[in-house]
């Protein structure tokens, strides 16, 4: 049974939004950070947007350079859900995008791909100029 189950990836035109979300088992949400990751072809996976989700804590969203300003990571404590909302899209966007959750512990602002215990099956995003 899958532990992280993603959707909302696609196509779209430079310029365009979209939105991604990840559904985790209550065990897993619990457990520190969810987010994303990105990695496109011939490029190095890159952390998209993290946030904490650990009951009862602030969220401390935490992003990567390349996305700031344009894209936003939230949650929902009744669903287990955590949502990327990515606006302003360009052709650099395009990857495939990963959810990721449960990471060991380690703080949001500082873990690393290697540090989380769940991945999504990945979701494809294309921006086309």
């Amino acid at each position: 049974q899958a532990q992280l189950v993603e959707a909302g990836g696609g196509s779209v035109q430079a310029g365009g939004s979209l939105r991604l979300s990840c559904a985790a088992s209550g065990v897993i949400y619990s457990r520190n950070c969810m987010g994303w990751f990105r990695q496109a072809p011939g490029k190095e996976r890159e952390r998209v947007a993290i946030i904490q989700t650990r009951t009862g804590t602030i969220t401390y969203p935490v992003y990567a350079d390349s996305v700031k300003g344009r894209f936003t990571i939230s949650r929902d404590n009744i669903k287990n859900t955590v949502y990327l909302q990515m606006n302003s899209l360009t052709p650099e966007d395009t990857a495939m995008y990963y959810c990721v959750a449960d990471s060991g512990g380690r703080a949001c602002a500082s873990a690393g791909a290697a540090s989380y215990k769940s991945w999504g099956q990945g979701t494809q995003v294309t921006v086309s100029s």
